[in-house]
């Protein structure tokens, strides 16, 4: 079981001057993933979208609030709670394989064990045959699915990701979010793994998520959960599709206009 529970969330940035005042980045943040969910969070930009994720990461510590994955807070950064970054965040002197081992090699798992895994985990992002390549020999949609096979292969109980697909172009982008959708529909039952995803783009999350967080411009609240009643695969020019993402435009685009209004 992984669900993960938000409670009153509020993060304020300390300033160091008088030029340099508190940031409120969020503020009563309430809401609960339920176990194997796939969760987008999405608002314009500086919604505190990112630091809703490192505070469930365990990166920053919340003002105030509390939040739990399985009953138990969260504290420092685990393996519990693997994050897959933008910038995918491999090391350059490894190969794919070493890359997706490192995090077992820290847990201590036997040799016999991480190979199989490791297989497993390269099977699953379809690289084989790339098992030896180092990361300036791959494409920016590859190191990305070598980050996404080394987060699951340690078996965290949440895949945090951050705009994981923002680095790449339009083509790649596409790429990597069908990719997804098939790695989701191959994790179906118990392998399947609770996710919450950070992103600016309405089309991902709604191609990818069982429900959709929308927040509030800074300070970020919950503006609307919005679940996402369509079948996968799931298509774009589909008119539920097309009535979904109206919808979440309006909504954040509400949030531009009052801040629009707020600054006239």
């Amino acid at each position: 079981m992984s669900d993960v529970r938000i409670e009153h969330v509020t993060k304020i940035f300390a300033g160091h001057s008088a030029r340099d005042p508190a940031v409120l980045a969020l503020d009563d943040v309430s809401f609960a993933i339920a176990d194997r969910e796939f969760c987008s969070i999405i608002g314009h930009s500086g919604c505190g979208k990112t630091t809703l994720l490192n505070l469930l990461a365990g990166f920053e510590a919340p003002t105030a609030g509390t939040i739990e994955v399985n009953g138990r807070g969260v504290g420092r950064p685990t393996w519990k709670r693997a994050m897959v970054f933008q910038d995918y965040a491999l090391f350059p002197w490894l190969t794919v394989e070493q890359n997706i081992v490192f995090g077992l090699e820290m847990k201590k798992v036997p040799a016999d064990e991480r190979k199989a895994i490791v297989a497993a985990q390269v099977r699953l992002v379809g690289l084989e045959g790339f098992e030896k390549r180092y990361p300036h020999q791959l494409s920016g949609g590859m190191k990305q699915r070598v980050s996404i096979a080394r987060a699951l292969s340690v078996e965290p109980e949440v895949l945090l990701m951050d705009e994981p697909f923002a680095a790449l172009d339009a083509q790649n982008r596409a790429l990597m979010q069908r990719e997804m959708g098939r790695l989701l529909a191959r994790t179906e039952g118990a392998a399947r793994k609770t996710m919450v995803l950070v992103t600016h783009s309405i089309e991902e999350a709604i191609l990818l998520s069982d429900r959709i967080v929308v927040l509030s411009s800074r300070p970020g609240r919950v503006k609307e959960i919005v679940a996402v009643d369509l079948p996968r695969p799931r298509d774009e020019d589909s008119a539920a599709f097309i009535a979904l993402r109206h919808r979440l435009r309006d909504l954040i685009n509400e949030e531009l206009a009052a801040d629009s209004g707020a600054a006239a």
